[in-house]
């Protein structure tokens, strides 16, 4: 049992692995299963999303990452759920390859080390086991974590691991996507940090991927800390984990 008070609860894809390397494995398997025209449009498609909007969170659609915009996307070519799966679990496979290539924020693995001292290091991903641990060692954070929760099946599925920690004492979580990895643990009294990428000018919920509904609705909620990059957030982060010492 630790003896840390303190809880830092990081999203995987998009918060410390970094690139569109996997979710260009995706589409890449997705196109092998269409026909030619179809295939062409989707990665044109998807280059031009990208490039205006890295997050992949793209206006006018629903997606609320990278993965989800290609998903849109396929479907409008017409991709049934069996080529998205099979190109999905493909994708994940290959991550941390070159043809999945990813990287770490800048300076993750002495920030880490440092909130070690103070806090308990869970990391909670809807994405599978498969490869997380390569993943982790080409990132430089082989043993970084005290717990990794994989296939969690966030929003609902990190009640549970919110119910494991926040016993203990604060929680801070920390993600990419407000309605998945962050506003469970808002809704619990725990605190928030949003990794917003190129939006930061935007409202956190909405820049997080929430839906026209949700935005109007009081589940529009500004986090308690936000920036465009994970390494933006390390001064605000560590000065949460010091607050109960002052």
């Amino acid at each position: 049992m630790s003896t840390r008070t303190n809880t830092l609860v990081f999203d995987f894809d998009g918060t410390i692995s970094l690139g569109h390397g996997p979710v260009l494995a995706y589409a890449n398997g997705i196109a092998e299963a269409l026909p030619a025209d179809s295939a062409t449009t989707l990665l044109d498609e998807l280059a031009t999303g990208l490039a205006a909007h890295p997050s992949g969170r793209v206006p006018g659609t629903d997606a609320i990452d990278g993965y989800g915009y290609v998903r849109e996307l396929a479907i409008t070519h017409g991709a049934t759920e069996d080529t998205l799966s099979t190109a999905y679990l493909a994708s994940r496979e290959r991550l941390a390859t070159l043809d999945a290539a990813i990287s770490a924020p800048d300076g993750l693995a002495a920030f880490l080390a440092e909130a070690r001292a103070s806090a308990n290091l869970i990391l909670a991903t809807n994405a599978p086991a498969t490869r997380i641990p390569e993943a982790l060692e080409l990132l430089g954070l082989t043993d970084a974590f005290d717990e990794i929760h994989t296939s969690v099946g966030k929003p609902a599925g990190l009640d549970a691991i919110l119910d494991r920690w926040l016993p203990e004492g604060r929680v801070l979580a920390i993600g990419d996507v407000w309605t998945n990895d962050l506003e469970p643990a808002h809704r619990r009294g725990a605190s928030t940090a949003l990794v917003t990428g190129t939006l930061p000018d935007v409202d956190g919920a909405v820049a997080a991927g929430a839906s026209d509904d949700d935005a109007a609705s009081e589940r529009t909620i500004t986090p308690d800390f936000a920036a465009a990059t994970l390494d933006e957030l390390y001064p605000v982060i560590l000065d949460w984990l010091a607050w109960e010492l002052r």
